[in-house]
């Protein structure tokens, strides 16, 4: 089902990818806990204090961003120290760069849905 949304929607990999990862840094907690992991690999518990909340509210918060390819996790001892993937957030400013010049490229729907010459035949059915 999932290559089928792919081809259906005309996405590819690569917008299946920055949607998500955009979509995992939309909420608040985990756009902050990127701009702390910038600075420093914190532990879950570093995360939680810093941000005030519990410790299973930081760890469902970075599942999400692991998920997306925005951070990984580094075993050190008992303790598992987060940190950005920094060439995957480098991408996805990249995409959103591009993003721009790739509209030169799309057809343009606003003539071929919206033109009066063809009014209601689409719509309705009608011939």
């Amino acid at each position: 089902m999932f290559w089928l949304d792919f081809i259906s929607t005309g996405f590819s990999m690569s917008d299946a990818e920055t949607v998500a990862a955009l979509k995992a840094l939309a909420h608040e907690t985990r756009w902050r806990m990127i701009e702390l992991l910038l600075g420093s690999s914190l532990c879950v518990g570093a995360l939680a204090k810093d941000l005030g909340i519990t410790e299973a509210a930081a760890s469902q918060h970075l599942q999400i961003l692991r998920r997306a390819g925005l951070v990984r996790g580094e075993k050190r001892g008992y303790w598992t120290h987060y940190q950005v993937q920094r060439q995957e957030l480098k991408r996805l400013g990249g995409e959103l760069a591009e993003l721009p010049d790739r509209a030169s490229g799309l057809r343009d729907l606003n003539a071929e849905l919206c033109s009066g010459s063809d009014r209601g035949n689409s719509q309705t059915g009608a011939q």
